[in-house]
């Protein structure tokens, strides 16, 4: 799966250097953050890419629009705002850059914390109104000896655990992820949620919004909590149910809050922003100079390094290419989507089980790929991409759609590959159909159809006519006579060991043999397969 792009279209404001690194690596870049969702939808077929940040919705009708795009890219952390399952099933990567504005993020939620501790932004008021008297009633609490909960313990919950710890404030935290060992070497004791809340005397969330967590905290949760526990939200709008702090700050049980982001932005409704006890910014986590700058350049990088062959960091829904851009893979790549057009033409039976089996020590990290792209061949002619549009199907798209239609895929390794290959890679299915395939010199190979070797393996180029002949002791040269009396120019004929009076052929041609060569083909085997590859 190659990545040439050659225009990308940015819709969103960012840093200049992001534009400057695309297109001093040769690809050219259009920015244009005015356009309606009309104009996007008339713009985006002209662009192999697209750099947004938050203000663009980049919907299923956009992705569909785009006909071209191969690679959306999200500068910030987060993909919300990106429809990724449609995005998946097009084959387009997406991207996002996770570690651009970590610092900005954490350091936003440290804030935070500290002025509900003090009361700041209600002192400021106070000042700003001429209400001296006010410091009266602004009796804060200091942080020292205070327990601080964080859920989700990755990048940006790790900077602030070790940023609070020198305020003296205990940390404790969550991750589904994140295991206690990890967390342990920041000094943060992993809990599950349950003994979490009531220890806590501050919360700060900092997971993606999911399914999974949103209105994670909510009055359930605020009913075991302290009283007067204080929240703080720099992640995604949501994942704090703000109806529920509303109650809980009316009650009491909620001390004050802290929030960057809302459930809908701006919020329609801004009655819990505008009470005393909140403390509300416009969604600023990222909001600095240096994180803009940052995550300008990670995601212009990102490209880059995808089109050549780099890297892959950043893309989340690209995992079977992770170890299939180098060149050395890309043999293996076109090797494993041949095997897989085979299979469709010679085990053309229903398919619910597919197992990849790499050998030998240059595989040992490539069952993914290969499975996708033994997909990629399999599936090309399937219902379920639109009447066999070949061209939508990748490592990308491939095993969401094997997932979708049912098929399981297990991948498996052995490091000693059969004699005498160095490097294998066997496909067998639920039926007992198998192929097995090589690479020499770029070159595509297959070596074994259904338990049967060639002496000479098989080069799967241009267009491949494979067959099987029962009880022919000479059925090479009757196969090469026949095509050869029909007038077809042979790229290359092997068969197969024979086995149980059983023999494989595959013939290949730089143009598809006539219908009147397949006719007086099938009088001389037992059947008869073309594939174009």
């Amino acid at each position: 799966m190659s990545f040439q792009l050659q225009s990308v279209l940015i819709t969103d404001e960012i840093d200049t250097q992001c534009v400057e690194i695309l297109q001093k690596n040769g690809i050219q870049v259009v920015k244009n953050t005015k356009l309606t969702k009309e104009q996007l939808l008339t713009e985006i077929p002209k662009y192999d890419g697209l750099v947004v940040r938050s203000a663009t919705k980049v919907t299923a009708d956009v992705i569909n629009a785009g006909t071209n795009l191969k690679i959306i890219g999200r500068a910030g952390t987060g993909v919300d705002n990106i429809d990724c399952d449609v995005a998946t099933k097009r084959g387009i990567i997406v991207m996002n850059t996770p570690g651009g504005n970590t610092l900005s993020a954490a350091e936003h939620t440290c804030t935070l914390i500290c002025a509900l501790s003090r009361h700041i932004h209600r002192g400021d008021r106070a000042m700003k109104e001429e209400k001296w008297s006010e410091r009266k009633v602004l009796m804060g609490n200091e942080l020292y000896g205070k327990t601080l909960a964080i859920i989700g313990l990755g990048r940006i919950g790790k900077e602030v655990a070790l940023r609070m710890q020198s305020f003296g404030m205990t940390t404790i935290g969550y991750d589904p992820i994140i295991p206690a060992e990890v967390s342990a070497e920041f000094n943060t004791e992993w809990m599950p949620l349950e003994k979490i809340w009531p220890l806590a005397d501050y919360i700060t969330v900092h997971t993606p919004l999911i399914p999974q967590t949103r209105n994670l905290i909510n009055d359930q949760v605020f009913s075991v909590c302290k009283k007067g526990v204080k929240v703080v939200n720099v992640a995604r709008g949501g994942i704090i149910e703000e109806a529920a702090i509303k109650r809980a700050i009316e009650s009491g049980q909620c001390g004050g809050a802290g929030l960057d982001v809302f459930e809908s932005e701006p919020p329609k409704d801004f009655t819990l922003a505008k009470m005393p006890q909140v403390l509300a910014t416009p969604h600023l986590g990222a909001s600095t100079t240096e994180a803009q700058k940052r995550v300008a350049v990670e995601i212009a990088e990102q490209f880059v390094d995808v089109v050549r062959g780099k890297s892959l960091f950043g893309a989340i829904n690209a995992h079977a290419m992770t170890n299939a851009l180098s060149p050395e893979s890309r043999p293996w790549v076109v090797l494993g989507r041949k095997l897989g057009q085979v299979a469709a033409g010679l085990n053309p039976g229903n398919v619910e089980n597919m197992q990849v089996t790499t050998y030998g020590p240059s595989l040992k990290q490539a069952g993914s790929y290969l499975s996708a792209a033994i997909l990629s061949g399999l599936l090309q002619n399937s219902p379920a991409i639109g009447g066999g549009d070949s061209a939508t199907l990748n490592l990308v798209n491939s095993p969401a759609l094997a997932k979708q239609i049912g098929l399981n895929v297990k991948n498996t390794h052995e490091e000693a590959a059969p004699a005498p290959y160095t490097n294998v890679v066997s496909v067998i299915f639920n039926n007992g159909f198998r192929l097995s395939g090589t690479t020499s010199g770029g070159n595509a190979l297959l070596i074994e159809v259904q338990g049967q070797q060639f002496s000479v393996p098989a080069s799967l180029v241009d267009v491949a006519l494979l067959f099987k002949g029962t009880g022919n002791p000479q059925l090479l040269p009757t196969v090469a006579g026949a095509l050869a009396n029909a007038g077809m120019c042979v790229s290359s004929l092997t068969v197969s060991v024979e086995n149980d009076g059983q023999k494989w052929g595959v013939a290949t041609f730089a143009t598809p043999p006539t219908e009147k060569c397949l006719e007086v083909l099938k009088t001389i085997v037992n059947a008869a397969v073309l594939v174009t590859l």
